[in-house]
């Protein structure tokens, strides 16, 4: 049934704390392929662990009955949406400024502990920007460095750890949002970069994550008039096709920044911009906090497979490759019970490593074991 191979290519938010009636029914009867949690769906971690106990349960009325995304921005610093008594990790500017691998690899390591222990598998995280601009407040310090170096260096560390946890890490922001000065929250970012001067700088990081098992990647919602004048990178058959799959012969899934943001809705309409990111070869469409979205979008690719751009078997066909990625990176689906699982959140080894790494030293007995262990 082709609504139920779209389905799988939707990321959608929820409205609260629980699950209501109608989100219920929406994820089970379009097999919707994950959910997003924000500051809104959070209250206490018994709460969130029930809430993701909850939404897990849902795939044994799907058709696949596949591992349900449950995704997160849980970055550190500012962008993180579970606070304490979870550990309260720094941001990524100071592991750039310690520039000690193994401390980044433990980082994530931990971060993803807790978040598995609530039954999320997927954060969107690292961010690997290199602050290439000062003046740039969206990512600051966000980002590791504005060495791009160094951010390739930990890129690895930083996607090894969170796969260690049972955690998917999402790589971001493709090809390179740290040299934007505009919020894409609110309008499209122009960047007049080459692909030459991408491909020596911002997107060396993402290679390198490539290599090192990152096998989710975040597109960005920037312009780049000298290399595709008409369309963001979200939206663009050259990013996405020529440069992320030809180019850095990326086989991972991809997935849209959020497909509500001003950047691209001052310009396009949400049925436009759904059907046009997975006709590019987008395999998963973010929608983060507009509720009618997700139906809309929808219906306008039910239609696009009917008798528009989208092809029903290439659908078909995406949708089986994301229900193996699913199945091969969240092996054990079933969130465990919060009595087994409490002891991780906020354990005061990771609270000792966190107020380390912001102090700007790591103790030795807190990195010595092997990251094989």
């Amino acid at each position: 049934m082709i609504r139920h191979h779209l389905g799988q290519h939707l990321i959608i938010g929820l409205s609260g704390l629980t699950l209501t009636t109608d989100e219920k029914k929406m994820i089970v009867d379009n097999n919707i392929g994950g959910v997003i949690l924000f500051a809104r769906n959070i209250q206490s971690p018994e709460q969130v662990h029930a809430l993701c106990s909850e939404i897990q349960s849902l795939r044994h009325q799907m058709p696949d009955k596949a591992p349900i995304i449950i995704s997160i921005d849980q970055e550190g610093g500012r962008v993180a949406r579970i606070r304490a008594p979870l550990t309260v990790w720094p941001p990524l500017k100071k592991l750039g400024d310690l520039d000690n691998p193994t401390a980044s690899f433990h980082f994530t390591h931990r971060l993803g502990l807790e978040l598995k222990a609530l039954g999320i598998n997927l954060n969107f995280a690292p961010c690997i920007d290199v602050y290439s601009n000062p003046k740039n407040t969206v990512i600051g310090d966000r980002a590791l460095s504005s060495d791009f170096d160094l951010v390739t260096k930990h890129a690895s560390a930083l996607v090894r750890g969170f796969i260690k946890a049972e955690v998917i890490p999402c790589i971001k922001h493709f090809p390179g949002h740290g040299n934007t000065l505009i919020d894409s929250h609110e309008d499209l970012p122009i960047e007049n970069a080459t692909l030459d001067q991408l491909m020596s700088s911002s997107i060396m990081p993402f290679k390198k994550a490539f290599k090192s098992r990152a096998d989710l990647v975040m597109l960005a919602h920037i312009l780049f008039p000298q290399i595709d004048p008409n369309f963001p990178a979200t939206l663009s058959e050259i990013f996405v096709q020529k440069i992320l799959k030809a180019d850095c012969r990326y086989r991972g899934l991809i997935i849209t920044d959020d497909l509500g943001m001003k950047a691209l809705t001052k310009s396009m309409s949400t049925s436009e911009i759904a059907v046009r990111a997975l006709h590019v070869g987008a395999d998963l469409l973010l929608y983060c906090n507009e509720p009618e979205a997700p139906a809309v979008a929808m219906e306008a690719l039910l239609e696009a497979c009917g008798n528009g751009p989208l092809k029903p078997d290439l659908i078909q066909q995406n949708a089986q490759k994301i229900l193996q990625f699913k199945l091969s990176r969240i092996k054990n689906p079933d969130v465990l019970p919060y009595s087994d699982v409490r002891h991780l959140i906020g354990h005061e080894s990771h609270k000792k490593l966190s107020e380390a790494i912001m102090a700007g030293s790591v103790p030795q007995e807190l990195i010595s074991e092997s990251e094989d262990n």
